[in-house]
């Protein structure tokens, strides 16, 4: 075969070998794992280390490579925020489940002669199994909710299944919680799934404060309304957080699954970044101490929770719902198979 004949062959074996490839690709190392698409790196998921208190994933990029959640606390990007240290990342946990708190964990070193008495901790058990594929890659995990005594509270089994797409970024959560002991999700607004969005991704404050990073974000959910004063506290299967970074376009729209106790559920998401879901939050929600949005789970039984989220280019509230409904549709299998 001619040098030339030779030379079109590589160009073909490389052209079908691309696509073939595996799309989402993901690395286990001891302490974290990250996460490829098409690529181009996409998150990290923090794992373990001394001073790792609870899991979370860290960055969350753009299909454009935008980083839109806030670095801090492990980075800092200048001009960037730093209220709030435990919301690190994209992250799970509650702040009152038997009187303990989940949700203010920070990924610092802590001593037992200085511990906060009522402070859990969520630690890697096993990592059961990482899959790379073509069109989507899982990353299953056995986590231990840790009471302060360091005795095992729950036990939670989490797959996060990530997948390729040309524009959007989607990551598909399925948290199964099984009791060891008789376990109370108790009703506080302080929780439970969230990530905290990129500065410039904030709500406009009524006053900009002069020489501040600029603010462009704005709540939408999926009965239509906008900002904080109509997202924060309501029922709606989906809202989205979005704005302008950097000149472009972005957001991150996190979906409550039909499937789940309480759908659609409560949200947590505020002006000032912080993007959460919370099933559990009634009487703050609500604003009446008689409600009590508090879940029981009987040593020996599970609760699942399924959510996805989805990072995109600006997207109308039509085509999220849109999306939505795609996801409204995916079948229940569960996470321990």
């Amino acid at each position: 075969m001619s040098a030339k004949k030779l030379a079109c062959a590589a160009i073909f074996a490389l052209s079908v070998a691309g696509p073939a490839a595996a799309q989402v690709a993901i690395t286990q190392s001891p302490e974290q794992i990250a996460v490829q698409i098409d690529g181009k790196p996409f998150t990290v998921f923090y794992i373990g280390g001394k001073d790792l208190n609870r899991p979370y994933l860290h960055p969350i990029r753009a299909a454009s490579g935008k980083i839109v959640n806030r670095s801090f606390p492990a980075g800092q990007v200048p001009g960037e925020t730093t209220d709030h240290p435990h919301h690190a990342g994209l992250w799970y946990g509650h702040g009152d489940v038997n009187g303990f708190n989940y949700w203010a964990i920070q990924n610092v070193p802590t001593k037992p002669s200085d511990a906060d008495k009522t402070m859990g901790r969520i630690v890697l058990k096993k990592v059961a199994s990482v899959k790379s594929g073509k069109e989507s890659g899982t990353i299953d995990v056995v986590l231990d909710w840790l009471k302060p005594d360091g005795k095992i509270l729950l036990t939670e089994t989490r797959r996060m299944t990530f997948h390729s797409h040309p524009e959007l970024r989607i990551i598909d959560f399925d948290f199964d919680l099984a009791a060891v002991d008789k376990v109370v999700f108790r009703d506080t607004k302080e929780g439970t799934f969230a990530m905290r969005m990129a500065t410039a991704l904030e709500e406009p404050p009524e006053k900009e404060k002069p020489g501040g990073t600029p603010r462009t974000g704005k709540l939408v959910n999926a009965q239509g309304g906008e900002r904080e004063a109509n997202v924060w506290g309501k029922r709606s299967e989906w809202v989205d957080y979005a704005g302008v970074l950097d000149g472009e376009k972005v957001g991150v729209v996190m979906m409550d699954h039909p499937s789940n106790p309480r759908h659609p559920t409560y949200w947590h998401s505020r002006g000032y970044g912080l993007h959460s879901i919370n099933p559990f939050g009634l009487h703050d929600f609500l604003n009446d101490p008689k409600q009590d949005g508090s879940l029981t789970v009987e040593p020996g039984k599970h609760v699942r929770f399924r959510y996805r989220v989805v990072v995109h280019p600006g997207l109308s509230p039509a085509r999220i719902a849109e999306l939505y409904k795609q996801y409204s549709q995916s079948r229940t299998s569960s996470s321990n198979q």
